[in-house]
This record gives C-alpha cells, sequence and structure tokens, in this order.
C-alpha cells in the first residue's frame, strides 16, 4: 500500500520528490514503531492510541518540533488517501493534534551584505564561476525555491520580456518578472554553456550538462554566502527570505509579495512582516526621544 499511495503523491497530487522521500521515511519509522512495540505488521491497523504513543516516544526522545509535525503531516496524508481508497473506515488521525511550532523570524541578509556579495566578491570567468553567479543572482531576484530553480527549463527563461516561468508545489506555475541587470547574466552564462556543447532541457546545468542536485546549488549558496554574513543559516531559503523581506522592507505591497513567492494564502506571506516591524520598531528606539 505504501507504493500506491507514494506515487498517488507523485502522479496525482504533484508532491515533489524531496517531499516524498521524507514521507516514504516517515511512514518506514511508524511502521518499524509498530511492529516493535504492538507487533503489528501494516501501518493501516493502527489506531490512535497508537499513533500518539509514537508521538510521545518521539518527543521523549526531543525529536524536534518541525520533524514531529512533519511526520505527523505525513501519517495524516496517508491515512487520507487510505479513507478514499476505501481501505480504512475510521482516520486514526481525527484526533491527534501536532505540537505546536515554536515561533521564529526568516533568517536573512542584510542590504548592505548582499550589496557586497555582488560588489565586492569576484566570481571566476568559467563556466561554473560565471553560472554560480547567475544563480545567486536569479534567487536574490526572484525568491524562488531551490526545487524551482533546479528544475526550471530552458525555454523558461524568457530576456525578451524579462520574465521566467517556474512550476511550484502541487506543480502551480507562476510568472516572475526578473531585473534588466540579469539579462547580461543570462547572456553570459548561455554563450559559455551552448560553447561547451552543454545546453539541454534544463536552463541551469553541471559541468557534464546534467541537471543540477539539490546538495551541489545549497553548497554553492553556503560558499558565497558566508563570504558576506554571518548568519548561522546560509541556503537557498535564506535567498528566498531575503528576497521577501527587502521587498517589504522598501515598500512593496503584501499580496505581490504572495503572488512573487506562490504563497497559498496570506498567512505565510504575513511572517516577512515581523522582520520589518522589528527594524520600525528599532528606528523607532533610536529616534524617538521617548523611545
Amino acid at each position: 500500500m505504501l507504493d500506491k499511495f507514494l506515487n498517488y503523491l507523485r502522479f496525482e497530487r504533484n508532491f515533489s520528490k524531496h517531499t516524498i522521500l521524507s514521507y516514504q521515511n516517515d511512514l518506514e519509522q511508524f511502521s518499524a514503531f509498530l511492529k516493535r512495540t504492538y507487533e503489528i505488521e501494516k501501518p493501516e491497523e493502527a489506531t490512535t492510541s497508537m499513533v500518539r504513543s509514537w508521538m510521545a516516544e518521539m518527543i521523549q526522545e526531543k525529536i524536534s518540533a518541525r520533524s514531529v509535525i512533519r511526520k505527523a503531516s505525513a501519517l495524516r496524508t496517508f491515512y487520507h488517501f487510505l479513507l478514499k481508497e476505501e481501505v480504512i473506515t475510521v482516520d486514526p488521525m481525527l484526533k491527534i493534534s501536532a505540537p505546536k511550532m515554536p515561533s521564529r523570524l526568516p533568517v536573512f541578509v542584510t542590504q548592505k551584505d548582499i550589496g557586497m556579495l555582488f560588489r565586492d566578491i569576484e566570481f571566476p570567468e568559467t563556466f561554473t564561476g560565471i553560472r554560480d553567479r547567475l544563480i545567486m543572482e536569479m534567487f536574490y531576484a526572484t525568491g524562488i525555491r531551490l526545487s524551482e530553480l533546479i528544475t526550471m527549463k530552458e525555454g523558461n527563461v524568457n530576456v525578451f520580456n524579462l520574465t521566467i516561468k517556474v512550476f511550484g508545489k502541487r506543480a502551480k506555475e507562476r510568472i516572475i518578472p526578473i531585473p534588466g541587470i540579469l539579462r547580461e547574466f543570462i547572456a553570459a552564462y548561455r554563450t559559455e554553456r551552448d560553447g561547451l556543447g552543454l545546453k539541454g532541457e534544463y536552463f541551469f546545468v553541471s559541468e557534464k550538462g546534467n541537471e543540477l542536485y539539490e546538495k551541489q546549488v545549497y553548497l554553492i549558496v553556503h560558499k558565497y554566502l558566508g563570504m558576506v554574513t554571518t548568519v548561522y543559516k546560509k541556503s537557498p531559503h535564506v535567498l528566498r527570505h531575503t528576497f521577501a523581506t527587502h521587498l517589504l522592507d522598501n515598500g512593496a505591497d503584501i499580496n505581490s509579495v504572495k503572488e512573487l513567492l506562490g504563497h497559498a494564502n496570506l498567512a505565510a506571506t504575513q511572517v516577512y512582516t515581523h522582520n520589518s516591524l522589528e527594524k520600525l520598531k528599532n528606528v523607532y528606539k533610536q529616534a524617538h526621544p521617548r523611545g
């Protein structure tokens, strides 16, 4: 049943490869728990109390709230699928409440450090250097997700009307504008890539012309952010946070930022207003006589 569920996520729900792998690992861990603790072979036979017992064990083992929430989400999606397939008649997740996520402000890079990245850091005049510069520029200029950058096709980058087309969560398409300065970086990258005979289906490719993989792009971003900032996280998602925070700090409408990020609802975007609010509070404290 697990294989059928994973195919359902892949082909009907359009979940990302990363999410599918995470759900698979979560369900395999739950199955191992059931077998070890209750001598049950199939998660289809689990009850609400068994699920609660697994979650309690994870909390006792100091598994992070984020991980427990994700594992609960995996089970919830799995049992919803089993109900749909009429494999079960009662959802064991119905009365399960996952732990609350501790609120944390998104980590972002300051505008000063971003300026230093693109002004002072020397990227090698090689294929990888030109590509890596464009990757950093693209993340900051568009706020796209790592998966969206990797799967972006050659035909999805339009330098004539300065837009890119990406496919986000659930394969939802969106068109994002790019600044004119990217036109020259895209042209330089395409010239170098095509001259080496590496042009293919995907826009960004490896030195062998293959699709990039997530760890490879993560290391590129980590390397160059490490040259300009001391923030404890240095990842593509931090550049996404930075894109949104800088737009709002400079007066962008929150609904427009929501559309650019591809968020399904406004609540997901509003977290970035907290960073802007903190900035306003600091300005107030420094400038107001009674601050």
